[in-house]
C-alpha cells in the first residue's frame, strides 16, 4: 500500500504495455528538457525512446495504481549492452542494471519508484546476481536519494559522459 492508500501493483511488461510505459518515461524525464542544452536533451530523449522500443518485454517492469499504469523500469540482465549517448562503445553488463525508472507525476510521493527498485533487486537476486548496478545525475536528485536510502553507493569506475559538462554516476548494491 502506498502512503495514500493506493494499492500499487508491480508486474512484468507486456508488448501491448509499450506505448503507455513510452509515455510514462517521457512524462517523467520531460523536466529535465528545460536542465540539459537542447540537443543534449534531444539525444537523450532519442536514446529513451530507442532503449525502450527495442527492450524485451520480459525486460520491463512496471506498476500500476487502479488500473492505470504509473510507472516502470527496465532491468538489463547481466550480459546485456548499454548504449547512451557519449558511450563509445558497449561492452557486456558483469551485473544486472536498472534503466529508465520512471514514475508518472500523478504517481509520484505514493511508494512508486521504491516498490519498481525492489522489484529489480529480488529479480537480480534470483538470477543469482551479486550486485546490481544503475547510473544516474545530479539533476535526479530525488532518485538518486532514494537509491541512496535503499543501499546503493557511488561506483565511479562505471561513470561516464554523454556530454564534456555531464557526469553520469554510477552506483551499486551488493546482493550478497
Amino acid at each position: 500500500m502506498s502512503a495514500r492508500g493506493d494499492a500499487v501493483t508491480v508486474r512484468s511488461g507486456r508488448a501491448e504495455d509499450r506505448a503507455a510505459i513510452e509515455a510514462v518515461t517521457l512524462a517523467a524525464y520531460e523536466q529535465y528538457a528545460a536542465v540539459l542544452a537542447p540537443p543534449l536533451w534531444s539525444a537523450y530523449r532519442e536514446n529513451i525512446v530507442s532503449t525502450l522500443g527495442a527492450a524485451e518485454p520480459a525486460s520491463l517492469i512496471v506498476a500500476e495504481m487502479a488500473g492505470e499504469l504509473v510507472g516502470s523500469v527496465l532491468l538489463v540482465p547481466a550480459g546485456g549492452t548499454m548504449g547512451a549517448p557519449g558511450l563509445a562503445a558497449s561492452a557486456p553488463l558483469a551485473e544486472p542494471e536498472l534503466r529508465l525508472l520512471a514514475v508518472a507525476p500523478a504517481g509520484r510521493a505514493r511508494g512508486v519508484g521504491r516498490r519498481l527498485v525492489e522489484e529489480c533487486i529480488r529479480r537480480s537476486r534470483a538470477a543469482g546476481a551479486r550486485a546490481i548496478t544503475l547510473h544516474t545525475t545530479d539533476m535526479m536528485a530525488v532518485a538518486m536519494a532514494l537509491y541512496e536510502r535503499m543501499g546503493f553507493v557511488r561506483a565511479p569506475e562505471i561513470d561516464f559522459r554523454p556530454a564534456p559538462t555531464m557526469l553520469v554516476k554510477g552506483y551499486r548494491l551488493a546482493l550478497t
